[in-house]
């Protein structure tokens, strides 16, 4: 009975470290994440296809891939994986305090303009948690992408049971720096922006309207132009340069304002506001570490001002 309960032992944690293998993509890297050498990684390995008689890996020079039956071998390793992670992280949370790994995905023009400024002070906070954090556009998948918390406009939110809080609201304007208005002249109204450089979002169609009044269903233009960009910040940086007109979230183009840097256009121009939300997964045991990062977020950016119209 001994031996029988010794070798579900062994198999568990081999069909662990097989995981790990697979995701890795190499035994030498499997190794080092686990702290172990790769000769023993790959002995366990070994033992592991003799149980189940079939090889699970193809092994190069470059790294190891999965056989079929490794493959499909792997699909249910990996859900032992998990909820071994599961386990593990509900033992590590019973005394509350924020540790280990936060994985956050956030999109490129707010991560950057406004998270990674906030996130010494999130991490004085709570000098336990280690932040892995992911600049993107798309649209994320907290489960099966593995992120504990995802920041994205509210209308990006497409699971019905993804929790999300409100952290800001943003409003839109239009701007553009001084040496472009200096070549092509001040658009005074919707009419004339056929006649400028309107810069886009590359395939978003619906970004790339711009409505003239402050609902969603008001007659809208759609800009045109000779520059595009994959993110909203890479569009803010073009105006900065001068290359157009672009419509921005206050909180990146209010300082600028301020400095010179951007000039608004049309002030009395409202367009449709949006949230800017947290996202992260219904469980009625939220880790310490994703609880203390949503109400990092809310305290931090609840009080952020929109930027007020000029001219």
């Amino acid at each position: 009975m001994g031996t029988g309960r010794r070798y579900k032992m062994d198999i568990s944690a081999q069909m662990l470290i097989f995981v790990t293998v697979v995701d890795q993509g190499s035994i030498s890297a499997a190794a080092r994440s686990m702290g172990q050498t790769p000769s023993a990684v790959s002995k366990q390995i070994g033992l592991l296809e003799d149980q189940v008689h079939y090889r699970l890996l193809n092994r190069t020079r470059t790294g190891i891939s999965p056989t079929q039956e490794g493959r499909d071998f792997y699909e249910k390793c990996r859900a032992m994986a998990e909820k071994f992670k599961e386990a593990e992280a509900m033992i590590h949370n019973l005394d509350g305090i924020p540790r280990g790994t936060l994985k956050v995905a956030s999109t490129v023009a707010f991560g950057k303009s406004q998270l990674i400024p906030a996130l010494p002070a999130f991490m004085d906070e709570n000098p336990e948690v280690q932040v892995a954090l992911d600049l993107k556009d798309r649209e994320i998948d907290l489960q099966s992408e593995g992120f504990d918390a995802a920041i994205c406009f509210a209308e990006q939110r497409k699971n019905p049971d993804i929790v999300v809080r409100r952290i800001m609201q943003s409003r839109r304007v239009l701007c553009a720096a001084p040496s472009y208005l200096e070549r092509s002249g001040v658009p005074k109204s919707f009419a004339d922006l056929p006649h400028h450089n309107c810069l886009r979002i590359t395939g978003n169609s619906r970004r790339n309207v711009w409505n003239e009044g402050n609902q969603n269903n008001c007659e809208g233009f759609e800009a045109q132009g000779r520059f595009e960009g994959n993110s909203t910040d890479v569009v803010f940086r073009a105006a900065l340069a001068g290359i157009g007109i672009s419509r921005l979230p206050c909180y990146m183009a209010s300082r600028k304002f301020q400095s010179g840097e951007l000039v608004q256009i049309m002030p009395k121009y409202a367009a449709p506001s949006t949230d800017i939300v947290v996202m992260f997964p219904e469980k009625r045991n939220l880790a310490p570490k994703t609880r203390a990062f949503v109400d990092f977020l809310v305290r931090r950016f609840r009080k952020v001002q929109d930027c007020q119209m000029t001219g």
